[in-house]
């Protein structure tokens, strides 16, 4: 089972999207915005990918954060990530008890080619 997790609006989501509408490969789009979060997920995502490569200090989002919030970041991210979603890189990929986050199609075919 193949789970992405992101915002519909994200062209980096739809470029994986349409990666694997292309390649036939079966997957559930779960939208940070609609669907929201939780707690354990984002936790072992944090764990499986680390928050270097989960926490998009690149977004407008993390730009318009107070400065308290993200140091918050350092000891709470989960409450942080909880609190603004878009604050997660995309997409990040549930396939076969594994997490990878971002998008390419070097990446996607090593994800789905190792099944």
């Amino acid at each position: 089972m193949t789970t992405v997790f992101g915002i519909k609006q994200c062209d980096t989501v739809k470029k994986a999207c349409r990666w694997l509408d292309e390649h036939n490969e079966t997957y559930v789009f779960h939208d940070f915005r609609v669907d929201g979060v939780n707690a354990q997920q984002v936790g072992s995502w944090l764990k499986a990918e680390g928050p270097d490569k989960l926490i998009n200090k690149r977004s407008t989002t993390f730009r318009q954060l107070d400065e308290a919030t993200r140091k918050l970041l350092d000891t709470d991210p989960v409450a942080v990530l909880l609190e603004h979603p878009t604050l997660i890189k995309r997409p990040v990929i549930e396939h076969n008890n594994r997490v990878s986050v971002g998008f390419s199609d070097a990446q996607f075919a090593e994800i789905f080619t190792r099944t």
